[in-house]
């Protein structure tokens, strides 16, 4: 069983940077696949970004491409959302999933443990 806590959403505004944080509690953190998604008012959860269980292989959503980098930390059990140059559209619920099969997948049905999400408003 994990445990994930999201932190780090809030308010900014169009052209901003924000970076999400995900803790995760529980055994085998550093085996999981993770991944951020997120959920606008009255859309379905989309993909956001994931990274493997060593960190070296990482994957990204045409939309976030370029402007996101996902990262983890093993020592600290917690992985890193950074996103630049923020916009309005990007307004949404996000939350952290972890995986238990060791490849990236970008389906939400896919993850087997989710965090409660953290709100990120986008101002323009």
């Amino acid at each position: 069983q994990v445990q994930l806590v999201e932190s780090g959403g809030g308010l900014v505004q169009a052209g901003d940077s924000l970076r999400l944080s995900c803790a995760a509690s529980g055994r085998s953190f550093s085996t999981y696949v993770m991944g951020w998604f997120r959920q606008a008012p009255g859309k379905e959860r989309e993909f956001v970004a994931a990274i493997g269980w060593s960190g070296g292989s990482t994957y990204y959503a045409d939309s976030v491409k370029g402007r996101s980098t996902i990262s983890r930390d093993h020592a600290k059990n917690t992985v890193y959302l950074q996103m630049n140059n923020r916009k309005p559209e990007e307004t949404a619920v996000y939350y952290c999933a972890a995986r238990e099969r060791p490849y990236i997948v970008t389906t939400a049905s896919a993850n087997d443990y989710w965090g409660q999400g953290t709100q990120v408003t986008v101002s323009s």
